[in-house]
């Protein structure tokens, strides 16, 4: 079975190929502002250095959000062309999700991305990644109040916060994740659609 994997939800590409249990290749680069600019183009290198093509793909997994508003739609637009038209089997998969799975601590997995003002994208997970606290926009202080109801934790970010001590980089293992989401049902390509978890910034103005 060959998966092709695609998240572009932060300033980060991270994208791999997975064949039979095993990542033959992958991504894990950040480039920024340039993301849009390279994200295809990376995609289509690992399959010529590989002797594949996106037609060769059995499944697609996308990260659909939360995240950067821009990035989220990098990833998911490309996902979809490629399902759509090749026909393609597509799921998705949250980012703080995601970044659950890629943690190995056994205590609780805290997942975190700077949403700004004082808020963050979070959830919280156990160790066997059950759901503690749902994925949702929220206000630090009120994140805070959440962890100081749990024993040990492993926050999980690529952002830093003064309010925060310790957190594990973000580095995806993206072989457990598709291993962990691989047999979810799959979507029609029309209902994938980004999880933004808040309004973008225009629609907040507008309200």
């Amino acid at each position: 079975m060959k998966i092709l994997y695609i998240d572009t939800s932060s300033s980060f590409l991270y994208s791999a190929i997975y064949k039979d249990n095993t990542i033959i290749s992958e991504v894990k680069e950040e480039y920024g502002q340039s993301l849009s600019e390279v994200t295809l183009p990376k995609i289509v290198e690992m399959f010529t250095n590989n002797n594949l093509s996106p037609k060769d793909v059995d499944k697609i997994i996308v990260v659909n959000g939360p995240g950067s508003f821009t990035g989220i739609r990098i990833g998911v637009t490309i996902a979809k062309v490629f399902a759509w038209t090749l026909k393609i089997p597509i799921t998705t998969i949250l980012s703080l999700e995601a970044m659950s799975i890629s943690s190995e601590t056994n205590s609780y997995h805290v997942p975190i991305i700077n949403a700004r003002r004082g808020f963050v994208f979070a959830a919280i997970y156990d160790e066997k990644q059950n759901c503690i606290l749902k994925p949702q926009h929220i206000k630090i202080t009120e994140l805070r109040k959440e962890l100081d109801k749990l024993g040990d934790y492993e926050i999980i970010s690529n952002d830093e916060f003064d309010e925060f001590n310790n957190i594990k980089k973000y580095n995806p293992n993206i072989l457990k994740i598709v291993d962990y989401i691989k047999d979810k049902k799959e979507i029609s390509p029309h209902a994938v659609n980004p999880e933004y978890l808040k309004l973008t910034e225009a629609e907040e103005n507008n309200k």
